[in-house]
């Protein structure tokens, strides 16, 4: 009897980390082993960090651009809404616009804190590529990509001293590689997979993301000098497997909302 109340003295602290463990998207067969609260303790850190270094992310203010940041935000709450994002309710998903017209790219941290450039929000002509670049970059949080990808880089006891607040340097490496995180090709394809998933019940058209990548191939810059590019799957390959995608779900979705997109990059002008 005493070893058995010994026991559950012991196991009862664990509870809750053991039932946070079991949330897990049922058809994601990684092998995880930070629980959802290590990823917004993370992805807060690196908000954090990033904040903190305006010269290499001047991000814009929100109220000085609230239209801006309204529309931005829109977007995600349409594709959150459309019902298929597992961690909808566990993750932040806040959005933040980073003022850079020469970057043509956006990034989401552990936890759902999404970083996008004006470099690519001024190169998309419509609101549907928007949503499905952004689609992809909440796949890799949904998906816990980030997680895997950054553990691999750093390692599981490294990145645990950062998400416990004990290694300011690794932290600071972190929030300056997230944009340029390297992900595996089977994270890449999936995180393309799921940004059809995540807009197909919504009113845009769902092949959203084939529409950049067929931009940047149209213009001679999906050659690989852009991170997009350097270690993932070719941008034709990618068109193909996007639309695709949206063939074998499907999608209804036609909106692609080209004036009100115009507008918002108007706004995003000083």
């Amino acid at each position: 009897m005493k070893k058995l109340k010994f026991l559950v003295l012991f196991l009862l602290p664990a509870i809750p980390f053991m039932m946070e463990a079991c949330k897990k998207n049922p058809d994601d067969n990684s092998i995880n082993l930070f629980t959802v609260s290590d990823d917004k303790s993370l992805g807060l850190q690196v908000k954090t960090e990033i904040f903190a270094n305006p010269g290499e992310y001047p991000i814009l203010d929100s109220v000085q651009y609230k239209p801006a940041y309204d529309y931005l935000r829109g977007i995600v709450t349409k594709i959150l809404d459309g019902g298929k994002v597992f961690y909808k309710d566990d993750f932040v998903w806040e959005t933040y616009i980073i003022k850079d017209d020469n970057v043509l790219n956006a990034f989401c941290t552990p936890g759902g804190y999404m970083f996008v450039y004006t470099g690519l929000i001024k190169y998309l002509e419509a609101e549907h590529e928007l949503a499905g670049v952004m689609g992809h970059e909440i796949a890799h949080a949904d998906r816990r990509h980030s997680t895997d990808a950054l553990t691999q880089q750093y390692g599981l006891s490294v990145l645990l001293n950062v998400v416990f607040g004990s290694d300011e340097s690794t932290l600071k490496n972190i929030a300056g590689n997230l944009a340029t995180l390297k992900f595996s090709r089977s994270h890449e394809t999936e995180a393309d997979d799921y940004s059809v998933v995540y807009l197909c019940p919504t009113s845009y058209k769902a092949d959203g993301a084939a529409a950049f990548f067929k931009k940047l191939i149209d213009n001679g810059d999906g050659s690989g000098d852009l991170e997009w590019f350097s270690t993932h799957p070719s941008p034709d390959n990618r068109v193909t497997e996007i639309e695709a995608k949206k063939a074998e779900l499907n999608c209804t979705g036609n909106g692609t909302f080209d004036a009100s997109y115009q507008n918002f990059k108007t706004n995003l002008i000083p």
